[in-house]
């Protein structure tokens, strides 16, 4: 009933809601036979199905490389991640893990679920990667290496600055947005970006997800790992576990506030990079993930429900964003779109509203002078027709019907 109460609600849901149900079956039937290969996109889907949506719209040749990449990486992060191990035992894994992709006998045992059993299948991912392109695989490695290093610098080091977060998040995201780029010009598709433009991508990628993810790190077990800057929450509460009290509310929600303004200063480099991108399907694959990110800012900015569980985009709108996003224009609308509604959220007694505002009117006035945002469907404003709910509902029990059956049909062969 869930699903059919945000249709009710969102009636412009229901046709992207069930393209993306479409691509995600259509997804499943992507996977090639290669056992390595059926792994890695198995994987792929089982740790971030949103991820494997996306990259399915690449060529295979660049598919199987970002697939690895994104393994790979996801392998390391799933080091750092595991709180369990002993620093002695972790750091010289980090720092060596760009050896190990190359050998199809390695694994370490860690993680938890679906990431321990990538990391006890990691041989699958090592083979695939003996399998791409020189060029793939000298990118993978730099970035690996790179990245390891830097994680293993922050086992050891806390978040205390604002440059330790932006440091911090380009060695585990800023250095992604590089390698991508890198990847994209070894396929022959694109020129290669800048590496500031690259690091900006992942940053604002990674800098969403920290905010967003704030009640599920602070109470993470054996102990906690946290990475907002302690020059942001010092300015509010005397511990950063102390925002999730409901005596600390309206400190928390300033102190978030602090963190998506400071998130928001990486937009402009954002849009400019997509904007320079040639490729249809690499744009698409760069794209959609920075509109959800914005979205989620907005949908996080001045939320007290960050402290209090999970934050994010409501699926429809998701859905939306996959289905609508098929040009440059498409993005400057929907940041246009989202900052309009972040913006609507500032309260002018906020220690940073005016910051806040102007870096939202930077965006703006960016969206605005691209000359693209005619002619378009708000994400924000129903523009278009009113839909009677009674159609929509029968429409949705009778599309979920032949989605079943054609589902028990498939599975009966």
């Amino acid at each position: 009933m869930g699903t059919l109460g945000a249709v009710l609600k969102h009636p412009d849901d229901l046709f992207p809601l069930l393209k993306l149900k479409m691509a995600a079956k259509h997804a499943e039937k992507q996977i090639p036979p290669e056992p390595h290969w059926a792994f890695c996109y198995s994987m792929l889907q089982r740790v971030s199905r949103s991820f494997a949506l996306v990259v399915q719209q690449l060529g295979t040749e660049l598919r199987n490389a970002v697939c690895i990449f994104y393994l790979v990486l996801r392998a390391l992060d799933t080091v750092e991640d595991d709180t369990s191990i002993p620093t002695e035992v972790k750091v010289p894994i980090l720092i060596a893990f760009h050896r190990h992709v190359y050998d199809p006998n390695w694994h370490f045992s860690c993680g938890t679920k679906d990431y321990k059993v990538l990391m006890d299948q990691f041989h699958d991912v090592s083979t695939a990667f003996l399998e791409l392109g020189k060029g793939y695989q000298e990118a993978i490695e730099d970035i690996t290496k790179r990245m390891g290093a830097g994680m293993a610098k922050f086992i050891c080091k806390e978040v205390e600055t604002i440059d330790d977060y932006d440091e911090y998040c380009h060695y585990v995201a800023g250095l992604v947005g590089l390698g991508l780029s890198k990847l994209f010009h070894a396929s022959g598709s694109e020129d290669l970006a800048s590496d500031s433009l690259s690091n900006s991508m992942g940053l604002f990628l990674q800098k969403t997800n920290i905010i967003r993810d704030y009640l599920e790190d602070i109470n993470e077990i054996p102990k906690s790992r946290m990475f907002w800057p302690r020059e942001i929450w010092s300015k509010y509460v005397n511990k950063l576990e102390d925002l999730k009290y409901e005596e600390n509310s309206v400190k928390a929600v300033q102190c978030l506030n602090d963190m998506v303004t400071d998130a928001l200063i990486h937009t402009d480099d954002c849009l400019k990079y997509m904007s320079a991108l040639r490729d249809p399907a690499i744009f698409r694959f760069c794209a959609i993930p920075q509109i959800m990110a914005i979205g989620t800012l907005a949908v996080c900015y001045h939320n007290i429900n960050v402290f209090r569980g999970v934050v994010k985009m409501r699926r429809g709108l998701t859905a939306q964003v996959i289905h609508r996003t098929k040009t440059m224009a498409d993005v400057y609308g929907a940041f246009f779109d989202f900052s309009c509604m972040l913006k609507s959220k500032v309260d002018k007694n906020d220690p940073n509203a005016t910051k806040t505002l102007s870096r939202l009117e930077a965006v703006q006035k960016t969206c605005r002078e691209s000359g693209a945002l005619n002619k378009r469907k708000s994400y924000i404003i129903s523009n278009g027709p009113k839909h009677n709910s009674i159609v929509i509902v029968l429409l949705f029990i009778i599309l979920s019907i032949i989605f079943a059956y054609r589902s028990a049909n498939q599975s009966s062969y």
